[in-house]
């Protein structure tokens, strides 16, 4: 198994996600891998947990990771965080993301969860995605 792409594929989704025009039209520059200090924005995109599991064959190490984004809102209702966490997958899933260690052989949406609290709504969106150690 091959844990050593982890940070590849992370730098590959905070990019994207960070860089695309659709979900910044919505979020702004709101796109987080841990929060900053200070107030909590209205409505926001912050990298989750991740699970990995061992996809190695003979010919190279591989992983299949298990990621989530979360978008996170403090407004009364779910529809702006929906359009967001629209955007968010459309983001992920638009083109081959680019990882600088192994390649994103392929990548596809799970499973999405939206849930209500007191002080927030939050949609957690889980993607799949098989990396590859490159071969020399």
């Amino acid at each position: 198994m091959s844990y050593g792409m982890t940070a590849a594929l992370q730098s590959a989704v905070y990019g994207r996600l960070s860089a695309d025009a659709g979900l910044a039209a919505i979020v702004g520059t709101d796109v987080f891998d841990a929060m900053p200090p200070g107030p909590e924005p209205e409505i926001y995109v912050t990298l989750g947990p991740e699970k990995v599991r061992d996809r190695s064959d003979g010919s190279a190490g591989g992983a299949l990771h298990e990621f989530s984004v979360s978008v996170v809102t403090t407004g009364a209702g779910f529809h702006l965080a929906k359009e967001a966490a629209a955007a968010v997958s459309d983001a992920v899933l638009a083109a081959p993301l680019t990882l600088s260690r192994g390649r994103a052989s392929r990548v596809h949406f799970t499973r999405a969860k939206a849930v209500r609290t007191s002080a927030n709504r939050r949609i957690d969106i889980w993607f799949r995605a098989r990396l590859d150690e490159a071969v020399a």
